[in-house]
């Protein structure tokens, strides 16, 4: 993955617009971070495969990024993205990490489902 270049994150997601698409949209602040600090508290989000249309998708803000991407009746965003690659398969996989490294969110879209 490299870090986000918004020209080339906007050409990529512009590719993807008004067509039927899949995404991955996953947030974390650590699957077990209340295990390891009882005083942490563990949130998240997640979903998969969930087929959607979107007409407009933008990269907005500093980094890090805001993605969006503009429904018939609403938007999906994720917010925090840092890192992007368009991998072998033709998804496009947007990544957001904390200042340790640490994956924080996931955005991802793809043509077909996601099976892994």
């Amino acid at each position: 993955m490299e870090l986000v270049n918004v020209e080339q994150l906007q050409k990529h997601l512009n590719e993807f617009a008004n067509e039927d698409i899949y995404i991955h949209l996953e947030t974390t602040n650590g699957s077990y971070a209340s295990h390891f600090d009882e005083k942490v508290f563990n949130a998240g989000a997640f979903i998969r495969n969930v087929m959607l249309r979107y007409e407009l998708g933008k990269v907005a803000g500093e980094a890090p990024h805001r993605i969006g991407l503009k429904l018939p009746h609403g938007w999906v965003y994720a917010q925090g993205i840092t890192h992007f690659e368009l991998d072998e398969h033709g998804r496009l996989i947007m990544a957001g990490h904390d200042y340790s490294g640490k994956l924080a969110v996931a955005l991802q879209i793809s043509k077909t489902p996601f099976t892994y």
